[in-house]
């Protein structure tokens, strides 16, 4: 097998860089610093497309002959493979048809038109689209491009292979290889396994698509009945059958990576390289983390794919969030307090000398209240369990809701509601300095002469936090209300009358 790849490798070695570009083999220097290993990049978001894929589109493309490139071609993708087959058409003067899913991000379809191929908005996932592309690949007569299962698409993804071992100045220890359908993996662990068996070959997958490892693990292939699309670049319902071969005799492990784990990996590369990964391309970074972590490795060279940069802006927003979960630099806590004067005061003290990065509260009776905060954390999951121990010793009863899906992606925006028992309140804005205690000094200054009935706060990496707070003051309080306001030295807004919190919380 690995004398046939050779071949296939050095062919297109000789084709790929008439569009695909050597990209750097980058070190990572806090990466490395954290994690007390060489940790390296291979910044694949550097090609024309922004991604890998350019290379073994291109060079399955340059093979077909002068009657099939008059025919034109047609594939399925969910975006990068569909940008490669794109701009290897512009180049090579082809007629290019690319069936996408409808979930596929905006930038991905928007560059493929720009590259001069027809697009079809075809299902929901990259199975329903290829689907419908071999159905039309048979209808019109054009030559199908498959994104990973073919021998010549492998050995143009190869190509990063033979790179990472040119550009390295010494030895490596492990690869890591984000997996969706498997061409990139089974092209890199042809190459590297024929050049030095003893570098580990680790593939990453989502564990919300999990094709390779199930695969594996069953010595066949199998088709997932559900997949996510969190990370759409690398969401395939079944592995490939020729990467299948390859990577049940070379490739040494798969691992599974979480959405938060994934988005911690977006921020690590942003922080070492200023550039933003889509989710599938942070995949391989997640796992080296993970691996890393569990096996408590050190002073090992390890290199990470950066296999593409296609997301879009509005997708960062989610991102930034999941991130300080999946890097466990933030708690998510629900706890209940009682409705008194004073008592969010008494928390926020209890909670210590901690960035408080997200609160949430409405009143709802006269008895207790039911908070839903976000914790800074600077040691993990460590300091997450003491500082609940110490809570529970205080007298709370706190749920750890930082792993709960329903808490982090809908129940936190939604805390609220109308509250008819909260007499007298009036809302106010204001904008907190943001450090540490902040949230404490301004409740020490109120005291316990009025109570607070509503409070949202969210860290939003600014250098000041916004808060919405209810405050039940009666008519005859106003005055001194008033003063107590004026003497904050702080920035706020009366919004009593705002529509919104008329129609939703008032």
């Amino acid at each position: 097998m690995l004398n046939k790849y050779k071949k296939l490798i050095a062919e297109a070695c000789g084709r790929v860089y008439d569009v695909a570009k050597k990209t750097p083999l980058d070190y990572a220097p806090e990466l490395s610093r954290r994690h007390k290993n060489t940790i390296w990049l291979k910044r694949e978001d550097q090609q024309p497309v922004f991604s890998y894929k350019l290379r073994g589109a291109y060079n399955l493309m340059a093979t077909l002959t002068q009657k099939e490139r008059r025919q034109g071609v047609v594939t399925a993708s969910a975006g990068n493979h569909a940008q490669g087959v794109a701009l290897a058409a512009q180049k090579l003067g082809v007629n290019a048809l690319i069936v996408m899913p409808k979930t596929t991000p905006d930038i991905k379809i928007t560059s493929v038109k720009r590259l001069g191929a027809d697009v079809v908005l075809h299902g929901n996932t990259y199975d329903e689209a290829r689907d419908y592309a071999v159905e039309l690949a048979s209808e019109k007569n054009r030559t199908y491009i498959p994104p990973y299962d073919h021998p010549v698409v492998i050995a143009g993804q190869a190509t990063v292979g033979v790179e990472i071992l040119d550009q390295h100045p010494g030895s490596i220890d492990i690869i890591f290889v984000p997996v969706g359908g498997g061409g990139l993996i089974a092209g890199i662990a042809a190459y590297v396994k024929e050049k030095n068996p003893k570098i580990r070959i680790i593939g990453v997958e989502s564990d919300e698509a999990p094709c390779m490892h199930h695969a594996l693990a069953a010595g066949e292939r199998v088709i997932l009945e559900h997949i996510g699309i969190f990370a759409d670049g690398a969401a395939v319902r079944q592995a490939g059958e020729e990467p299948f071969r390859i990577a049940q005799k070379y490739v040494d492990e798969i691992l599974l990576v979480t959405n938060d784990e994934v988005c911690a990996a977006v921020q690590d590369i942003f922080e070492d390289t200023r550039s933003i990964p889509e989710p599938a391309g942070a995949l391989a970074l997640a796992g080296l983390k993970q691996y890393v972590s569990r096996k408590k490795i050190k002073n090992k060279d390890l290199v990470a794919i950066f296999s593409g940069a296609n997301v879009n802006f509005d997708r960062l927003r989610h991102i930034a969030e999941l991130s300080a979960l999946g890097e466990q630099r933030e708690a998510l806590i629900a706890t209940t307090i009682p409705e008194r004067p004073g008592s969010f005061r008494a928390f926020c003290h209890d909670l210590g000398p901690r960035l408080i990065t997200e609160f949430n509260y409405r009143y709802a009776d006269n008895t207790e209240a039911h908070v839903f905060a976000g914790i800074q954390l600077r040691h993990g999951k460590e300091e997450k369990d003491a500082l609940i121990q110490h809570l529970a010793e205080r007298g709370y009863k706190v749920v750890d809701l930082s792993n709960d899906e329903v808490a982090k992606m809908h129940v936190r925006y939604m805390v609220g509601g109308h509250a008819p028992q909260a007499e007298n309140e009036r809302l106010y804005r204001f904008e907190f300095p943001e450090r540490s205690g902040a949230l404490l000094h301004f409740l020490i200054q109120m005291g316990e002469r009025w109570n607070i009935s509503l409070f949202h706060y969210r860290n939003h990496g600014a250098a000041y936090g916004r808060v919405l707070m209810g405050i039940q003051v009666k008519g005859e309080e106003m005055r001194e209300f008033q003063k107590f306001l004026d003497g904050l030295d702080m920035q706020y807004w009366e919004e009593t009358d705002n529509p919104a919190y008329k129609m939703f919380l008032s």
